[in-house]
């Protein structure tokens, strides 16, 4: 029976002690990035910020020395600016970086929906050409309008020639002629 390692004893690895940290859900926390950092680049946030130092500044210069909390220097404002930018920096990034994934996707369906229409207008293309080839063999209106005159034509002038014989005739029975002799 093999013994199990007890703790402290030097000559037995040591089992790994995983910290576990908080999951949190990337498209959440992305989309809460993305909102702050569209909040940060209004002008609304720029005159917020504009109050709030100007007031910071305004009350650690001229209010009395003992309610005065940042001196001259104005050490604490640097560092909450320096802070403000440091988280701020990274989640325009994360912003910038889901924005680009996005923009990616778009292109890539634009470009197949291109492809698509490409190849469509192709195909029309070709049965266009195909419908063009086989209308060459096709009567078309003016076509069949032009031999149907013609046709009438030909009728109406061997009407007139009908009639022209039909006034010729003799009263006596046609006597048989032979074809071969005129």
């Amino acid at each position: 029976m093999a013994d199990a390692p007890r703790p402290g004893r030097l000559d037995q690895p040591r089992e790994p002690h995983r910290v576990r940290l908080p999951r949190f859900d990337p498209e959440v926390f992305g989309q809460w990035s993305e909102g702050i950092a569209r909040y940060m680049g209004t002008a609304k946030f720029l005159v917020y910020m504009t109050v709030v130092i100007l007031l910071w500044i305004g009350w650690n210069a001229l209010a009395p020395q003992s309610m005065r909390f940042d001196p001259y220097t104005f050490t604490f404002l640097t560092l909450v600016l320096s802070l403000q930018a440091s988280y701020a920096a990274p989640l325009i990034l994360l912003a910038q970086n889901r924005q680009a994934d996005r923009d990616r996707l778009a292109l890539e369906q634009d470009r197949r929906r291109a492809e698509m229409q490409k190849a469509d207008t192709e195909y029309l293309t070709r049965e266009i050409a195909a419908l063009r080839i086989a209308l060459g063999e096709v009567a078309t209106r003016d076509f069949v309008r032009s031999e149907l005159q013609r046709l009438t034509e030909e009728i109406a002038e061997s009407q007139k020639r009908a009639r022209k014989a039909k006034k010729k005739v003799p009263s006596e029975p046609y006597d048989e002629v032979d074809s071969d002799n005129p």
